[in-house]
């Protein structure tokens, strides 16, 4: 799988870490939820660390479709707010 984080490029994952992104995802929705902006920009920063740790960078001069596309590390909370589906930043 294909990850984009925005502003910084894209990350190859094996599929079986999206439960453990999952995870933070969901850890993210509910800060959101609740509007724990610190608890939302540490969690986002702990989920963007997890995809960068997990994941091998893809070269930056291959363009690949991104079958995920996560926000960059100084996005808001009413900015990721606007980029979310009903199913999160992760789909399920």
């Amino acid at each position: 799988m294909i990850v984009r984080i925005m502003g910084e490029g894209q990350v190859r994952l094996a599929d079986g870490h999206l439960a453990d992104l999952n995870e933070l995802d969901d850890d993210l929705l509910a800060e959101m939820e609740k509007g724990d902006g610190p608890g939302f920009r540490r969690t986002l920063e702990a989920l963007l660390s997890r995809v960068r740790e997990l994941g091998e960078p893809v070269p930056d001069d291959s363009l690949e479709p991104s079958d995920l596309i996560l926000p960059s590390a100084d996005a808001t909370l009413e900015e990721v707010r606007d980029l979310l589906s009903d199913d999160g930043l992760i789909p399920g």
